[in-house]
């Protein structure tokens, strides 16, 4: 691959969705408040594991960190797309890109792994729950979410090193409203087979060996489960909010990953909507509903909130 394509590109133009200012002022109205739902829901949801002391335990640990994740996965695409929206060209610079380009494969990747971490959690909590606190202590908790934080860094800096090599000759309009590697690549004029095969082998380690991990975990947790001669119902609910997370995020990362190069741009930008704005705000949601720990963390933070504003509006 030939490399110094930072002198011949320096900004690239995002297509987005219509060049309709009608569209566009709708489509900013529905992104921003998509986006504070998102944002809101899962800030919320990090104060509420915060400051009550009932939810400090490995699986509310690892519940705030994706909530962080998932604030900085939509933070790093919508925003500007936003900006976007209320401009005439909609210009990303080179470095912007890039930056957006690996923030996105970081946070991603790192989510991979910590949805496998996850299940491990669930598998102990329900096969062997009167070790759980023992073995799933805070400590071994924060090192599984670092190793997530590593991996995905790792990963990440060489998927970069890869595409900073690409080579542009002067294609610079992106039909997309965000950066992402595929869209780089189809306008390369490089030879894309050493990226492609990097590429294989990443998704390959980044989506499956933690699926079946997984698997792995859930397939256990449901042989313990059906031992139990009660409480059945309650034993795996606990893991259901987990499942459909990642029912969500690998859905959708699977759909992303095995798509024709050719696909439809319309349905490649309608998927990178769900995973960019949709999951990212349903991972609060479907905890919130499922759990009453979480959802009497969130009204004791209410009441503390209205608590705490009574007294300054009404000082003794």
């Amino acid at each position: 691959m030939e490399s110094g394509n930072y002198s011949q590109v320096t900004e690239f133009i995002l297509l987005g969705f219509s060049a309709d200012p009608s569209v566009q002022l709708l489509l900013f109205q529905i992104f921003l408040i998509l986006y504070v739902i998102t944002a809101a829901g899962n800030l919320l949801l990090i104060v509420a594991v915060r400051y009550d002391h009932r939810l400090h335990n490995s699986m509310y640990i690892f519940l705030a960190n994706l909530s962080f994740l998932d604030i900085c996965f939509t933070s790093i695409t919508v925003p500007n797309m936003l900006v976007n929206f209320l401009r005439e060209k909609k210009r990303i610079s080179y470095a912007g890109c890039l930056i957006q380009v690996y923030g996105f494969l970081l946070l991603g990747e790192t989510e991979c792994i910590l949805l496998a971490f996850m299940a491990y959690d669930r598998y102990v909590a329900i096969s062997n729950p009167l070790r759980y606190n023992v073995i799933m202590k805070t400590t071994v908790c924060v090192r599984m979410i670092g190793a997530s934080w590593l991996t995905g860094g790792i990963i990440s800096s060489v998927d970069l090193y890869f595409l900073y090599q690409l080579t542009y000759c002067g294609f610079t309009t992106i039909d997309h409203f965000f950066c992402e590697a595929p869209s780089l690549m189809r306008l390369s004029c490089n030879d894309l087979s050493l990226l492609d095969a990097v590429k294989l082998i990443g998704s390959s380690i980044l989506l499956l060996i933690p699926l079946l991990c997984i698997l792995y975990s859930y397939s256990h947790i449901i042989l313990a489960v059906l031992k139990i001669r009660s409480r059945r119902y309650k034993a795996f609910s606990t893991c259901i909010s987990h499942l459909i997370i990642v029912i969500l995020f690998y859905g959708s990362a699977i759909i992303m990953y095995m798509k024709p190069e050719d696909s439809d741009h319309l349905s490649d930008k309608l998927l990178a909507v769900f995973y960019t704005s949709i999951t990212p705000m349903m991972n609060p949601i479907v905890y919130s509903l499922r759990n009453k720990e979480v959802q009497g963390a969130i009204q004791n933070l209410g009441r503390s909130v209205m608590k705490y504003r009574s007294h300054s509006l009404f000082p003794m």
